[in-house]
């Protein structure tokens, strides 16, 4: 892609958002939240004289990500100051007034200029670019400062443009990386197979110091607690679309014995309404703080929760956990929010790029399905099969645990080039 392509992109982008914003609440908050961007980072950075460790992620998932290496910063350089920024309202607007970051803002949208004025007024001393979301214009003028960037749990693949034959415009932004640190040894093949092996680390995810670190810290949640209280198995679904509701309703309207925490991926009106359709014995976790109830109706056997958040707290509840985007095209969530608690994950057929969905069901903490009918075989077979479940479950968690130890590896390396100083 040649520069002038890339602007075309640039150009095509911010238009469509612009002309879907008056009906799409998340066009709409993109938008909002980078008016007057630049007044307000200067505004909320006039008085700061620490230095400033830069992180930016596309969205919560990868923010989770990167921040076992920014709490490990922290913690090493006090005096420094955490600056966030995320691209999409799906990660700025539930972190936006996090007490742990001292700055979080929109990324103003990408171009020579913005790239230009934006980094000027932050002056990071040191950049964690999380896994993607390349933006040519940011990283070619951090290279051109001599800003150090990391990209942090990066995973490359053969259909990746990088690897192409028009690929050259990508492989600069690679370019712009002081250092790389990658997932897997097939990503430092892939990168190395394009001239890219110097500044080259196989780290491993981070994400998995976060689960961790996630599942040390839990804190109950109470009404959740209250509606799993007693015998009965619990399966908790998180982060579903319409497709895995679809797959699990009927269990959960046929089995009245078992209960169900449906945690959905998308939080608009329409979709929850949906989902309270699909599931006929359901209520809000909303209605229940709203209406202060101490006790759950007694045909009520699925948990709705309608806010965002608390999923990863959630699974610690699950008998059985099951995973949501693995039956359509957004892909497969987080699997290890779920395995890290040693419980069974049973997740949808579309897998093939994701690694650690992938590796779970070859070390049989993961469980595939492909249909309702596989759904209700594979609950009840882990709930009548103890032998079975708890191989799975230990699995899963062993799996998990096996990975940890990506965050100590870039914290390493940021002292040793002296990235940072107290």
């Amino acid at each position: 892609m040649h520069i002038f392509f890339y602007q075309v992109f640039l150009w095509l982008y911010k238009t469509s958002i612009r002309l879907i914003s008056p009906w799409n609440p998340k066009a709409r908050l993109w938008l909002q939240g980078r008016e007057n961007i630049f007044e307000n980072v200067k505004t909320a950075l006039q008085n700061n004289n620490s230095q400033i460790i830069w992180m930016h992620s596309a969205s919560l998932g990868e923010y989770e990500q990167g921040l076992p290496v920014a709490e490990q910063l922290k913690k090493i350089y006090p005096s420094s100051k955490l600056l966030v920024t995320f691209f999409s309202p799906s990660g700025y607007e539930p972190k936006k007034n996090d007490p742990f970051i001292d700055y979080a803002f929109y990324l103003p949208f990408d171009s020579k200029k913005n790239a230009k004025q934006f980094i000027e007024i932050v002056n990071p001393s040191v950049v964690l670019w999380i896994k993607y979301d390349y933006w040519f214009y940011y990283l070619t003028e951090l290279k051109k400062k001599n800003i150090p960037a990391l990209l942090v749990s990066a995973v490359f693949r053969s259909n990746q443009p990088f690897f192409k034959w028009y690929g050259k415009f990508f492989r600069q932004m690679l370019s712009c990386f002081s250092h790389l640190f990658v997932q897997n040894d097939a990503s430092k093949k892939m990168l190395g197979s394009i001239g890219v092996s110097e500044n080259v680390i196989v780290s491993g995810d981070t994400r998995f110091d976060r689960v961790i670190e996630n599942a040390m810290r839990f804190k109950p949640v109470d009404i959740v607690e209250k509606f799993c209280e007693g015998e009965n198995p619990v399966i908790v679904a998180g982060s579903t679309w319409e497709e895995d509701e679809e797959e699990l309703d009927h269990y959960a309207n046929t089995h009245p014995e078992i209960k169900f925490i449906i945690a959905p991926h998308e939080m608009d009106s329409d979709g929850l309404k949906q989902t309270k359709k699909l599931f006929k014995h359901s209520i809000f976790y909303s209605e229940i703080l709203k209406n202060d109830l101490k006790n759950f109706p007694e045909h009520i056997n699925v948990l709705i929760i309608d806010n965002i958040g608390m999923l990863s707290r959630l699974y610690k509840y699950a008998t059985i956990t099951y995973v949501g985007g693995a039956f359509g095209d957004d892909g497969i969530h987080n699997v290890l929010e779920a395995a890290v608690y040693g419980k069974p994950v049973v997740y949808g057929p579309i897998i093939e790029d994701y690694v650690e969905a992938l590796e779970l069901v070859d070390c049989g903490g993961g469980l595939i399905i492909d249909s309702a009918l596989e759904a209700e075989e594979t609950f009840n077979r882990l709930l009548t099969h103890p032998e079975e479940y708890y191989a799975s479950a230990e699995a899963a968690k062993n799996y998990v645990y096996s990975k940890k130890g990506a965050t100590e590896i870039i914290i390493r390396y940021i002292q040793e080039k002296r990235l940072l100083t107290n």
